[in-house]
């Protein structure tokens, strides 16, 4: 085995070259364990852990939550096909989504080009994904050893697992199917160090199960409503269920936390909800886009401004944002974090207008609970219950 220790990700984009244009290749053959170079970035954190000598566990929503989470644990190599690779000259997605249709340099370019172009933006999403899923298991193993309560340890162990399963479905998509990986956005890169480095277990829980994984709902919900690639759509469909068992265990354990806290506490973590939110919504959130068109040597500023006019990610009502702060606003009022200091930055982003639909603590069981089989309709119905 031989680790490398790095100051930072490297920042190349990463091809994997027995993934090839025609996907006649097979896999690289296996590597031994002397084969791999592990690089690791490294950080220090303060972390106040905490036994819990109670061992006590209410009947209640989270232990639920917790053996619903051990009745539906799905595995990547058995319960997807991954038989066929979906063909490399189709688009993975359709491009009635694609936000650079009507950017002169996108439109000139041939079609073959245009498919290549799809399966890079399919890249980059992916790898923002297991980049963010690999933070969301270290801060969920991080909670298992600081949460106070029994209830919340068993959680967070068993959230540890599903992220660990996210990480290996997300990699494997990238290295079977796609053959190219982005490096870590540095916005969501930043928020997960801040996370990690910080002690206080409540705020671990604000940054992990209502900002990260209601961005992962928000983010997984697109993905799948626009891929056309069948293991991708079905494995995200998986992901999504355990997601929406996260962000419920959070909305249901904060709830009554944060009624206990005082006044300038509770404002501190008001405070904290808006730096992520904007972190994750004002440019350098998930994934790396410069290095995404810098290879068609465009003009960012001219891309930036066709997407701020005509891209997905501007769109109030169903695009990304809408789904990110229509998820994310009702669990903050849920849980006593929209409060009178913060309405102004939400009032100003257009976010306000989403505070009063559903909360996650209002979860369908008869949706969670359902068996683990792939339904082809849109996955907000299994996180909200509508």
């Amino acid at each position: 085995m031989k680790i490398e220790y790095v100051d930072q990700q490297p920042q190349e984009t990463r091809f994997f070259e027995h993934v090839t244009e025609d996907h006649h290749d097979p896999m690289a053959e296996e590597l031994s364990p002397a084969d791999v170079k592990h690089i690791a970035e490294t950080f220090k954190s303060t972390l106040s852990s905490a036994y819990n000598w109670d061992y006590s566990i209410p009947d209640s929503r989270i232990k639920r939550l917790y053996d619903l989470g051990k009745e539906l644990n799905w595995n990547v190599e058995k319960d997807l096909d991954w038989s066929e690779r979906y063909p490399i000259t189709e688009f993975p997605v359709d491009e009635k989504y694609n936000p650079y249709v009507g950017f002169k340099p996108y439109d000139d370019l041939p079609h073959d080009e245009k498919v290549r172009f799809s399966w890079h933006r399919q890249a980059l999403g992916a790898s923002g994904a297991l980049h963010g899923e690999q933070g969301a298991l270290m801060v969920a193993a991080q909670l298992a050893c600081n949460a106070p309560s029994y209830e919340a340890k068993l959680y967070a162990a068993s959230q540890t697992f599903d992220e660990a399963r996210h990480m290996e479905f997300f990699n494997k998509y990238i290295q079977h199917q796609i053959g190219i990986m982005y490096p870590v956005g540095a916005g969501l890169k930043k928020l997960i160090d801040t996370i990690l480095q910080d002690e206080r277990w409540d705020l671990k829980f604000i940054g992990m199960q209502i900002i990260i994984e209601g961005l992962a709902l928000a983010s997984f919900n697109t993905m799948k409503m626009q891929s056309n690639v069948p293991v991708h759509k079905t494995g995200l469909h998986y992901v999504i269920r355990d997601e929406a068992r996260h962000v419920t265990f959070g909305v249901n354990f904060l709830e009554d936390y944060c009624k206990s806290l005082p006044k300038s506490d509770l404002e501190e973590r008001a405070q904290f909800a808006v730096y992520a939110l904007g972190m994750m919504t004002t440019g350098g959130g998930r994934s790396n886009g410069t290095k995404f068109y810098q290879r068609y040597n465009w003009d960012k500023d001219a891309v930036r401004e066709h997407l701020s006019k005509n891209g997905t990610l501007a769109q109030s009502g169903e695009g990304f944002r809408g789904q990110l702060f229509g998820r994310v606003l009702p669990n903050l009022k849920r849980i006593g974090l929209l409060t009178d200091s913060v309405r102004p930055f939400y009032e100003k982003v257009g976010a306000l207008s989403y505070e009063e639909l559903p909360s996650d603590a209002a979860t369908s069981w008869e949706n969670l609970s359902k068996p683990l089989v792939y339904e082809d309709h849109a996955d907000s119905v299994v996180a909200t219950g509508n």
